[in-house]
Formats: C-alpha cells, sequence, structure tokens
C-alpha cells in the first residue's frame, strides 16, 4: 500500500468524507441525548484508583481521547479538551488503521473481584460510554463503524439510556457480577474496549 494513501482498499478520502457528513447528525443526537442527563446524578470530582466503597475496592479505569476542540467543533462534534489531534488527522489515522490510539481505556484488561466496583472516569474531551457487552461490535454511529471494521453493531449500542453517555470529567460505574471476562466499550467509539477479568 503507498504510505500516502491511508484509505483501505476500495475506499477513497472523497468517498470516506461524503460519507463521514451523517457523523454530525448522530453526534447531535448524542449531545441532545446527554444534554436530557441530568448531570446532578454523576460525580465529576477526581477518582483515585483503588479508594474503598462500602467496604470494596473500587477498580479505577479510564477513558481517554486526544480530539482537538476547534476541528472536531467545525463538524459540530463537543470537544473541551485543549489541543489534540484534529479532526482531518483523526480521520486519516481511522481509515488508515480502523482506530486511533488516543481514544482508548486504561488500563486494557484489569483484573477484579466479584463483588468489586468498576468507575469509568472520562479524561478525554468527547462524551463516551462505558457499556458492557455480551460480545464486540460496533457503535450507535454507522460511519465510525465502517471505518473501524465493525459493521454489526453490539446490541447493547442500540439501547442506550441517556444516562449512559458520560460526559468529559464524569464517571460511570458498574459492579462485578460474575466470574469470568466481562467485556465493555464505547458505543460511540467502537474500537475503544476493555476485558475486565473477574474472579
Amino acid at each position: 500500500m503507498n504510505q500516502h494513501n491511508n484509505a483501505p482498499a476500495g475506499r477513497t478520502k472523497q468517498n470516506v468524507r461524503g460519507r463521514w457528513r451523517s457523523f454530525p447528525a448522530a453526534m447531535a443526537l448524542c449531545a441532545s441525548l446527554l444534554n436530557a442527563c441530568d448531570g446532578a446524578a454523576r460525580s465529576t470530582e477526581p477518582v483515585l484508583a483503588g479508594r474503598a466503597v462500602v467496604g470494596r475496592e473500587e477498580r479505577l479505569v479510564t477513558i481517554m481521547d486526544g480530539c482537538d476542540p476547534v476541528t472536531f467543533g467545525a463538524v459540530n462534534v463537543s470537544c473541551v479538551r485543549s489541543g489534540g489531534v484534529t479532526f482531518e488527522r483523526f480521520l486519516s489515522l481511522l481509515t488508515g488503521h480502523r482506530t486511533v490510539g488516543a481514544w482508548h481505556f486504561a488500563p486494557e484488561t484489569p483484573n477484579g473481584r466479584v463483588g468489586q466496583t468498576l468507575r469509568a472516569v472520562n479524561r478525554g474531551g468527547e462524551v463516551h460510554t462505558f457499556t458492557e457487552v455480551e460480545r464486540f461490535g460496533g457503535g450507535m454511529i454507522d460511519i465510525l463503524n465502517t471505518l473501524s471494521g465493525n459493521p454489526d453493531p453490539a446490541p447493547e449500542c442500540q439501547t442506550l439510556a441517556p444516562g449512559d453517555f458520560i460526559a468529559a470529567g464524569a464517571s460511570a460505574t458498574d459492579v462485578l457480577d460474575e466470574p469470568g471476562t466481562e467485556h465493555y466499550q464505547c458505543c460511540i467509539h467502537p474500537w475503544m474496549r476493555l476485558d475486565v477479568h473477574v474472579r
């Protein structure tokens, strides 16, 4: 593959940009769902890993992204961090690699115990979800599913409630309720995935 052509076979940059026009509408839907949330119900205070929660240890998961507020804002995607990856570069990376490294969960494979609480803290600038899924799949934005190679959405990503969206600086929790491997993904950016090994 030519190192200057980041589009997968059969896909041109013009073709990808043309399909990207539906992205602002999808993100506007996400923003309206987020705005419908009761923000007072979610804590935005800093969270320390290993904090005690009613006698249980809490496991911290950090949600990261690298959006640039100026260029993402130009296509109606909210981003509240300083600097970062331009929207054009984001598209180029996603088209060429099916992932964008700055958009991720950390750590990638934490361990936990039944009864522990996972706290996912959004340290990025965009809205994300931290959704437990039976199997990894696509999310709720068709163009991001296509560009990331996830054409079939995870069913759980199709039934999100307004409270499932995590604004920048906010957090969400989930209790590890059974042994085995639990899968979590962002239903907006479906390459953001996490396996939690629960014992």
